[in-house]
């Protein structure tokens, strides 16, 4: 289980490789996140295509991150939903919170 990154230009994408996204990689993730803003990024990209399933404590670890972009004026996308995953952002309400796109290039091209 791991959480990689990628840059485009001045886009992190982190790509969230693992089945299950739960409590055991959030911390990880939210120091991604925390770092690249320390280092000046305002753009990311959050990759769920290999998740199946989501916790609350990663769905919080992504709510944070999300609001702590906004803080400094970023934007987040996110890409690659499953319909488990989907349906966990849409009983949550998150999916009116997130930009959700269907895959990473379509994600990338909304930010021009």
């Amino acid at each position: 289980m791991s959480i990689l990154t990628q840059k485009q230009k001045d886009i992190l994408i982190v790509f969230v490789d693992i089945e299950r996204a739960t409590v055991l990689v959030a911390d990880n993730f939210k120091s991604i996140i925390k770092n690249e803003i320390k280092l000046g990024g305002k753009k990311f990209i959050v990759d769920l295509s290999e998740c199946d399933f989501i916790d609350s404590t990663f769905l919080s670890a992504l709510v944070n991150s999300f609001k702590n972009i906004v803080e400094v004026g970023g934007e987040l996308r996110v890409v690659g939903l499953k319909p488990a995953v989907n349906a966990m952002f849409q009983l949550t309400r998150l999916s009116k919170i997130f930009d959700i796109y269907f895959d990473e290039k379509e994600a990338l091209n909304s930010f021009n």
